[in-house]
Formats: C-alpha cells, structure tokens, sequence
C-alpha cells in the first residue's frame, strides 16, 4: 500500500513541483509551490465545487430539513423518504463533503511528505528520467522567507484567507434573530463558531505545531481558490 501511495501520489507530486521550480517559477520555491497547488485545484476542480456547493445547499435547506424531521418524528422510514425525495430534488448529496474529505486527504498527505522531505539526495532519487535534477536549491520565498522554516505573516495570511473562507461560506437568513425558530438559531450559532474554528486550525497547525512555512504556502493558496469556488457557487444559488 505504501508502495502505491509513493508512486501514484508521492512521485508525480514531487516531479510537478521540480519541473515548475526550474521551468516555470524563476527558481522560487514558493511561487513553484503556489503553482503545483493551482494545478492541483484545477485538475480537482469539479469534485471541490461540487462538495462545496451541495454543503451551502444543504444550509439553505436546513429550515425544510427540520421541518420533515417534526412532521415525521414518529415514523425514521416516512422522514428518511421525505429527505431523499428533497435531496433528489436539488440534486444534492449529503455525503459530498465528507467524500471530498476521504480524496484530500491521501494528496494532503503527500504534499506535507514532499515538503517536509526537501530536496535530498535521496529524495531526487524520485525524480523521472526526463526531469532534470536541479544544480541548487533557493529555499526563500520573493528572496525573503525562509520556506523550510515556519513564518508567522504566512501563518497569519492563511488564517486570514481561511476566515474570509468561513464568512462566505456562512448561511444567511432573510428572517430577523427575533423571528428565528430555536433550532435555526443553534443552527446560526454554530455557523458562527465554524467560521472562527478554521483560522483557530489554521494557526494551531502550522505555527504551534512549527511546520514548514512551504506548507502554510500551500494552505494559503488553496484556500484563496476556495474563496473564489464560494462566491462563484453564492452567486450561482443565489440566482
């Protein structure tokens, strides 16, 4: 199994990012790391809007979701058809985000290897036939941040990002606080502390757990994309 994730993942993760680092980023790691990550969104582009816009639908259907969990409180068979006949209906998938999770995982995985491992002797032996080993390595980032070490602007800006991220992300109510059912409050309540619970992760992670400020690179920049993915599908459900 290690084996398969070394050669599905691992190698085809760390040649990307060699070939951008000579070919594509001036010899930046940092600009070669936020282009491997474009890439990576790019290419999972369909399965990530996809998770994120059946999880802001099921937001806005959280009032008819509850709804059919009191009218059918008494009979788990009627509620269970009620729900799926609503999901059909707007096309949604209540399992998209945790799916979406389960495929992250293994390329997150693999990038925190490729990061963490460097840019060895034995980590070039990875490299294919046709890509080149580099003469030198240039660890800094625009000539001034130190990727193999972790940097609180970085750490910061991802935290930011990743702020903004839970704000978009957030179901809003055209009812006022006084008009909001028990439950839709709760609901707002913990929408309200998930938005605060990503930058709390963000900065956990990757300063108190003094990772590499490569990966923070990497977490800023695939969350700036998710950032753009929320407003676009906003947009979308709000038309």
């Amino acid at each position: 199994m290690s084996n398969l994730f070394h050669e599905i993942l691992f190698k085809p993760l760390f040649n990307a990012l060699i070939f951008f680092y000579q070919y594509a980023s001036f010899y930046d790691l940092g600009i070669a790391i936020i282009l491997l990550t474009i890439v990576i969104r790019l290419i999972l582009f369909p399965l990530f809007y996809k998770g994120a816009k059946d999880q802001a639908l099921l937001q806005k259907l959280a009032p008819k979701i509850r709804e059919i969990q009191e009218k059918h409180k008494q009979d788990k068979e009627k509620q269970g058809r009620a729900m799926l006949d609503l999901y059909k209906e707007h096309k949604v998938n209540p399992f998209s985000g945790f799916l979406l999770l389960l495929i992250q995982l293994p390329i997150l995985f693999a990038l925190y290897k490729v990061f963490l491992n460097g840019f060895s002797m034995e980590a070039l032996n990875n490299l294919y036939s046709f890509i080149p080993a580099p003469e030198h390595f240039n660890h800094l980032f625009l000539g001034i941040i130190d990727l193999s070490k972790r940097n609180l602007i970085i750490v910061l800006a991802a935290a930011i990002v990743q702020y903004l991220l839970g704000k978009l992300s957030m179901a809003k109510t055209n009812k006022s606080v006084k008009n909001l059912s028990s439950a839709e409050r709760m609901t707002q309540q913990m929408s309200r502390q998930m938005v605060y619970l990503g930058p709390i992760l963000t900065i956990l992670f990757l300063y108190f757990f003094n990772l590499p400020s490569a990966i923070g690179i990497y977490w800023f920049t695939t969350s700036c994309f998710s950032v753009v993915q929320q407003i676009m599908i906003n947009k979308k459900i709000n038309k």
